[in-house]
């Protein structure tokens, strides 16, 4: 493809005129097997370019090992098939993309460095970021403009400007490590109105976020730059939803509206997101702006293209709006995809995962509770056990834990603290001197915007039962990354946690939506494949399921639930259920 230069008042591609007219599209948040019709239905909206973060915590999720870039996370296989639709590609490689990604992408072996500053020019954090990019830029060389690739402009960082930092020296560390791997094509940053100041360096082209106001915005970014063309590199076209909100909405008339402003004043744009796709198994981030608050599963963000890829109403809308400046394809934008019901699944089988843990990860012996990322774990839970020395009622004390700990005494349960709701202790009785004391943690996200990046979890600190430090834990690591160890020899259902499996037969692959009335809070697999996470508290009720994921005719379910279900029945059904708008 041709390259992209940057001339005082616009971009241009060889000598003609370029209107960069974008669409976020996230290869890591949808199944490998849907990468083409995304992008198609993304050039088909009108596109001429897809814009695309990178998530190091993925592609390298252990300190030092070679990136990984199998199969969902093959990007090489992404930027091809852009290129064969035709698309310019933005490429935001990090290190930190936000994104409401499971700590921005960053990878939670950071953390066991001690008081470690991310995103600063803390040798700590910079060298293994330079080490990061020695092995990615080769596999992204090919793929630049300037090689014939699609790739026309690369990101540095990523809103920077509201991290509050102000470490310049960083910024122009990944800028010379960037051109160091190979990457000749222009770079540019991205911030908020407000943040421009702090976001940006000179020589580096620099572009505006923002929901709506779009000729305020778009003047702002002109006091900060002068020269060169203006772009907003996230218009959002919708929101993330929290556990515990509503469903986040945005009018499809005003987004088209404020997209018209944009594309009539000559501007360029990349709608964030044209399509979200979802966080599947344990990968949404959280926010914690003074109180803690995890992301749900389902990214839709109320995009053009929702959750399973259809068009939407916001789709039309875009459509005929960048019709107005760009011409479209003459093929048909293809209908919604058929879609699987299934009512009555019953999950027969069940194994309990306390009495399993040894099955699932491998125990070892702590004086005092580590953390997940001292266990070298990224994502899941953590059990903790030990004995209480004494017998009698007493209060048993946490540091803090992260993100919520269920706890059980002899095997039954005893309580809930949430970090939410900033809950430390609660009371027990402990029925008889070296009662055996549990506490499952689950990570709910670590958190992925603003100071708080530091995100350990699991338990830190010492725990006390009556003013009484507990020593002698036994630590077993729980990242269910694989099922197979399980036993389900018993056919019935104790109490806790427990691993709930059924079989369900398909007529013919197509995508659906997991419905769980009845059922508390937990995580779902199907043949295997992490759907993601599904909690009563709302307000999303339904997962998406990938066709892809599913075969032809017996399948299998697996869910985890936390609490219990008196009635362990699930349902697949043909429309989803994100909540009630907030």
């Amino acid at each position: 493809m041709p390259e992209l230069t940057i001339t005082d008042t616009d971009f241009r591609i060889g000598d003609e005129p370029l209107q960069i007219i974008s669409g976020s599209l996230h290869y890591f948040r949808i199944h490998p097997g849907q990468w083409a019709d995304r992008l198609r239905k993304a050039r088909l909206m009108g596109l001429n370019t897809v814009d695309v973060y990178v998530p190091w915590n993925l592609h390298q999720p252990h300190r030092g090992s070679p990136l990984t870039m199998e199969e969902g996370l093959d990007l090489p296989r992404f930027l091809d098939l852009a290129a064969a639709e035709g698309l310019y590609v933005l490429l935001r490689p990090g290190p930190f993309i936000c994104a409401e990604w499971e700590a921005g992408g960053l990878p939670a072996w950071l953390l066991t460095e001690p008081d470690i500053r991310l995103r600063t020019s803390d040798p700590r954090y910079l060298e293994p970021v330079e080490r990061y990019f020695e092995q990615l830029l080769p596999l992204m060389r090919p793929h630049l403009a300037t090689q014939g690739g699609p790739v026309i402009a690369v990101q540095v960082e990523n809103e920077y400007g509201a991290s509050g930092l102000r470490d310049t020296a960083y910024l122009e560390c990944l800028v010379a490590a960037l051109r160091a791997g190979g990457v000749d094509v222009p770079l540019f940053t991205s911030d908020q109105a407000g943040d421009l100041a702090d976001g940006g360096l000179p020589d580096i082209l620099r572009t505006v976020n923002f929901s709506g106001n779009a000729m305020k915005n778009l003047a702002t970014l002109r006091e900060h730059q002068p020269a060169g063309p203006l772009m907003c590199a996230e218009f959002w076209s919708g929101w993330f939803d929290r556990w515990g909100g509503g469903h986040e909405t945005r009018s499809a008339a005003a987004k088209a509206e404020s997209l018209d402003e944009m594309l009539s004043s000559g501007a360029s744009v990349n709608i964030y997101m044209v399509h979200g796709g979802t966080n599947f198994g344990f990968t949404n981030g959280a926010n914690d702006k003074g109180r803690y608050r995890p992301t749900v599963t389902s990214y839709d963000y109320d995009s053009p293209l929702d959750e399973a890829g259809d068009p939407t109403e916001k789709y039309w809308l875009f459509r005929d709006t960048i019709a107005k400046y760009a011409p479209l394809a003459a093929e048909p934008v293809p209908a919604a995809g058929p879609k699987l019901a299934l009512e009555g699944i019953r999950l027969t089988e069940h194994a309990s995962l306390l009495a399993q843990a040894s099955r699932l990860g491998a125990p070892r012996r702590a004086t005092t509770p580590p953390t997940m990322e001292e266990l070298g774990q990224n994502f899941g839970f953590v059990l903790y056990e030990t004995v209480l020395p004494s017998a009698g009622a007493g209060m048993l004390r946490t540091a803090g834990v992260h993100d919520r700990a269920q706890v059980f005494v002899d095997g039954q349960p005893i309580g809930t603290l949430e970090r939410e709701s900033e809950e430390t202790a609660l009371s027990l009785r402990s029925p008889a001197p070296n009662a055996r004391l549990s506490i499952l943690v689950e990570n709910q996200g670590r958190v992925n915007y603003g100071p708080r990046l530091r995100d350990w979890k699991g338990i830190a600190g010492p725990v006390t039962f009556k003013g009484d430090t507990l020593t002698g834990w036994t630590v077993t690591p729980l990242p269910l990354t694989a099922l197979d160890g399980l036993s389900y020899e018993g056919q019935d259902i104790e109490p806790g946690p427990a691993f709930h499996r059924g079989t369900f037969d398909v007529p013919q692959v197509a995508d659906s939506f997991l419905h769980l009335p009845g059922w508390s809070k937990g995580n779902a697999w199907i043949n295997g494949f992490a759907l993601g996470r599904y909690w009563s508290r709302g307000p999303q009720r339904s997962l998406y399921m990938p066709g892809p994921v599913l075969r032809e005719g017996a399948n299998e379910i697996v869910l985890l639930e936390l609490h219990g279900v008196g009635d362990p029945v699930a349902h697949l059904r043909q429309t989803a259920d994100l909540g009630f708008p907030e």
